[in-house]
């Protein structure tokens, strides 16, 4: 009996221990949790045509190291800048005003893209525990090389 129940606390420990995702929520979301316990916000910037982009997504994101350490420390946010969501930072609303429902390929550019100047995709932007943007990561990283930079 002693050794069943090792066995089962054994699989359950290392079934959670794979199963660390990161928890992506909008930016209002995590502005919201953000009055209420103030941390970090960590952007994946992104679009749906972008290779380098899917390569964070299926790779980068999916280290486990890496999904601890933003989930610990950060509220993760995902922003499409083709998507067609709305977003409110610093009491201004953004929107995308030229996107289509059902465009393949590129669509048109979110308001809060343009707000940010991006470089290029994927971007990840750093907003302090004020919600003040601190840094931004352009190009695709391994999920080392995101962690060194934050650090």
């Amino acid at each position: 009996m002693k050794k069943l129940l090792f066995s089962l606390i054994l699989i359950s420990f290392s079934v959670l221990s794979q199963a660390q995702e990161i928890k992506w929520l909008t930016l209002n979301e995590a502005l919201t949790l953000q009055k209420k316990s103030p941390k970090p916000i960590f952007m994946d910037v992104y679009t749906d045509w972008c290779g380098p982009c899917k390569m964070l997504d299926a790779k980068t994101f999916k280290d486990k190291a890496f999904a601890a350490h933003i989930s610990k420390n950060y509220y993760a946010v995902k922003f499409n800048a083709e998507g067609n969501g709305d977003i409110t930072f610093n009491k201004k609303k953004y929107s995308n005003p030229d996107f289509k429902e059902g465009q393949k390929g590129r669509n048109g550019t979110h308001q809060f893209a343009d707000f940010l100047n991006l470089e290029g995709y994927p971007t990840m932007i750093i907003f302090d525990k004020k919600g003040a943007i601190s840094k931004n990561i352009v190009g695709y990283r391994t999920a080392p090389q995101i962690l060194s930079e934050l650090n």
